[in-house]
């Protein structure tokens, strides 16, 4: 089973395999890529509304890898739809494919290439230049804004 992201209703995607979405895509959707979202609930497609518990789960593996900060509640969902489903979760988000890779859910991209690697982000202090491995809203040290940072 495929769960669908909003970018496989965007780029046409295509298969036989089962699939199923959550609601909250249809909302991001406009024109074609709306009328592909209500023609494949018509035809089938599984919508699905992840638990609390599977959410919330989801959340902390993102805050973990520091994707947190840059996931909607769509993307969250979406994840834990996939989860427990123990579906393939399609989509070009690379914040979704690493949170995804942390909670060992296969994923498959459309448009864009994968992630290589998962990644663990950091945040740098835009004043003082101090890293830090949790997202806070402000430095400790100085009080300027910190910046995600590739930890590579």
């Amino acid at each position: 089973m495929y769960v669908l992201d909003s970018s496989a209703f965007i780029h046409d995607f295509h298969t036989t395999e089962q699939t199923a979405t959550i609601p909250l895509v249809r909302e991001e959707l406009e024109d074609e890529s709306a009328y592909r979202y209500d023609a494949m609930e018509g035809s089938g497609m599984h919508i699905h509304i992840p638990n609390d518990d599977t959410t919330e789960k989801v959340e902390r593996a993102a805050r973990e890898s520091g994707d947190l900060g840059v996931l909607s509640d769509t993307d969250v969902r979406l994840v834990a739809a996939s989860f427990e489903l123990d579906a393939t979760l399609v989509t070009d988000d690379y914040a979704m494919q690493n949170v995804a890779e942390k909670l060992n859910v296969a994923v498959d991209v459309i448009a864009r290439e994968g992630i290589d690697e998962q990644r663990h982000w950091t945040y740098q202090c835009q004043g003082c230049g101090r890293e830090f491995d949790e997202e806070k809203d402000r430095c400790p040290i100085c009080g300027s804004e910190l910046a995600r940072k590739n930890p590579s």
